[in-house]
């Protein structure tokens, strides 16, 4: 998340071709000391219409699928707010499962959910005090792990099951939704770099 100022496509630095498109609401070039990355401004939730600009989007591609492989999702992020969904691929009733790492009430939650079921973990503490925090979310054949600055915060044995969706990965919100029914759980904050592993 290194792009200049006006920037509206995202580099996958990993070199596998993952580039993102950036909507026209997202702050790109933001730099601060040594972090450049991506700013979110705040929305009001479940308010219409919808901002779609306020997304980056990334193409479906089965690398960003877990199925039933170890998976994790690191981010780097700050904010001083207390809602909305960092990043996902797909949406709580879509076919194939999804996942999700978000920041209600100012706590990061990690969510797998697959053929066997759902597992959501919800750190026992709040990090939305406008610091630099490292969340990862690991999605492992025997649990599912939640640390925080490199310290684990949550985790919870059981399988998932396999995790696979035709649905881009979003960051910033939802893609379906109107704000009335489905809210678009619109991420307020910043982001310095996101990083997918699957092994």
């Amino acid at each position: 998340m290194d792009e200049t100022a006006g920037s509206r496509w995202m580099t996958d630095t990993s070199g596998r071709g993952h580039h993102g498109q950036i909507g026209p609401e997202v702050g790109t070039g933001l730099s601060e000391g040594f972090a450049m990355g991506y700013r979110f401004e705040r929305l009001e939730p479940d308010t219409p219409p919808t901002r779609p600009g306020h997304l980056v989007t990334i193409a479906d591609h089965s690398d960003l699928d877990p199925g039933d492989r170890d998976f994790a999702v690191t981010i780097r992020l700050r904010t001083t707010h207390k809602f909305g969904n960092v990043i996902q691929k797909g949406q709580a009733t879509v076919p194939g499962g999804s996942w999700k790492v978000q920041i209600p009430n100012g706590r990061a939650t990690c969510t797998y959910r697959g053929t066997r079921g759902t597992m959501e973990l919800i750190a026992p503490y709040k990090i939305n005090d406008g610091d630099w925090h490292v969340v990862r979310c690991t999605r492992l054949n025997d649990g599912v792990y939640l640390s925080i600055d490199g310290v684990e915060a949550a985790s919870r044995e059981g399988w998932t099951g396999p995790i696979s969706n035709n649905w881009p990965v979003t960051i910033g919100g939802k893609p379906d939704c109107d704000q009335i029914e489905v809210g678009c759980d619109y991420y307020a904050g910043d982001l310095d770099w996101i990083k997918i592993e699957a092994a």
